[in-house]
Formats: C-alpha cells, sequence, structure tokens
C-alpha cells in the first residue's frame, strides 16, 4: 500500500519533468530571452510554455520551429523574417493570429481545426510556397494574406503520391486562386488527380 501511495505522490512530478525537444538553436533563444527557459540543451520544460498565448520571434534568424506543437495555448504567433522552410501548426487549435510573411517556407499546414477562429493570417513574401494546407479553403481566399503564386488547398502534399500510378485521371485544374479553369498557356496551375497527387505547370507558349 505505500508503494502505491508513493506512486501516486510522484506522479505530479514526472508531469513536471515532461520535456519539449527544440533543435533550433536560434529558437531556443529566443526562448530563454522570454524567460521560458534556462538552459540550452535543445529543450524546454513543457509545463513552461503550453500556456502561453502569444509568441513574438520576428528577425530571430529561427529556422526550425520544432516545439511548437505543444504551445497548445497559443493565440497569436509572430515569427516572420525568418528562415523557416516549413511550419507545421495542426496542433495549435487556438490560433486567432499568425504572421509568418518573409520567411523560405516551402510547407506550411494550419489545418488545426479552428481555421474559423484564426482572424488574421498573413504568409506573403515566400516565393517558394506554391501551397498552404487548410481547413476551410474558401474562408481562407476570403480572409487571409498569401503570395500570388500560391494557393489554399485542403491536402497540398498527400501520402498517395508515394503510390503514384501512371493511370491516374485528371479531376480538375485549379488557378492560383483556388478556381477551377481551363488550361491556358502562360497561366500557374495546378492539377487535381483522382488518386490526391497534385501538381504545378506552367505551359509557355
Amino acid at each position: 500500500m505505500k508503494k502505491i501511495f508513493l506512486i501516486f505522490l510522484m506522479l505530479p512530478l514526472f508531469t513536471l519533468a515532461q520535456k519539449t525537444y527544440v533543435p533550433d538553436g536560434a529558437f531556443e533563444q529566443a526562448l530563454i530571452n522570454l524567460d521560458l527557459d534556462d538552459i540550452f540543451d535543445d529543450s524546454v520544460f513543457t509545463s513552461a510554455i503550453d500556456t502561453v498565448q502569444i509568441l513574438y520571434l520576428s528577425n530571430d534568424g529561427i529556422a526550425d520551429l520544432t516545439g511548437i506543437e505543444n504551445f497548445t495555448a497559443l493565440t497569436g504567433l509572430f515569427c516572420n523574417d525568418n528562415q523557416l522552410t516549413e511550419l507545421d501548426l495542426s496542433n495549435n487549435p487556438n490560433l486567432f493570429e499568425l504572421n509568418c510573411r518573409n520567411n523560405l517556407l516551402t510547407s506550411l499546414d494550419v489545418r488545426n481545426g479552428n481555421n474559423l477562429g484564426l482572424w488574421y493570417f498573413t504568409a506573403t513574401f515566400n516565393p517558394d510556397l506554391y501551397c498552404i494546407d487548410v481547413d476551410e479553403v474558401a474562408n481562407a481566399n476570403a480572409n487571409w494574406e498569401k503570395d500570388s503564386g500560391c494557393v489554399f488547398f485542403t491536402d497540398c502534399f498527400p501520402s498517395s503520391i508515394k503510390n503514384y500510378t501512371a493511370h491516374k485521371k485528371l479531376i480538375k485544374v485549379l488557378d492560383v486562386f483556388g478556381r477551377s479553369v481551363t488550361p491556358k498557356p502562360n497561366m500557374t496551375l495546378f492539377y487535381i488527380y483522382d488518386d490526391g497527387s497534385t501538381e504545378k505547370k506552367l505551359i509557355i507558349k
């Protein structure tokens, strides 16, 4: 009975000791500067970040925001003017504001189950970002800012692309605004196939 009692006493200690992996040194340094961490060891105590609501990380030289998934209470993220190439915010359901403009993004996932609650969104000046994963395409097109060569889509990089076959069937063609169009020369177009794959094409004549 005493052993069981000791286990229950120690459970809160184990919970407090949980850590979140933060491999990017610039990101961890920013967290140290914000008094959310105190030891430079590629990690931060989860209990120190899971109640943080607003995070200002502008122009901090950050290339990787791994660890952001445990900022589960986050409502505002300002990570503009960095060197981010990928950003996954699918585990941040409380986001109200997002500024990730002027990075090097090639992948951005905001399928957090609450896109209608994301009131302010800008991902402009990411020239290699061609598709943004969202829950609500119509809402994103109506209210969010992105570069003209980028589209909002519900599944930009489906796993079925790995199972590519030569017999796939074209379902529709979208322009950069996500509208169904008839293919024409000198237009950036997205070809959507029945196997879930997407191809970006630009036919120049």
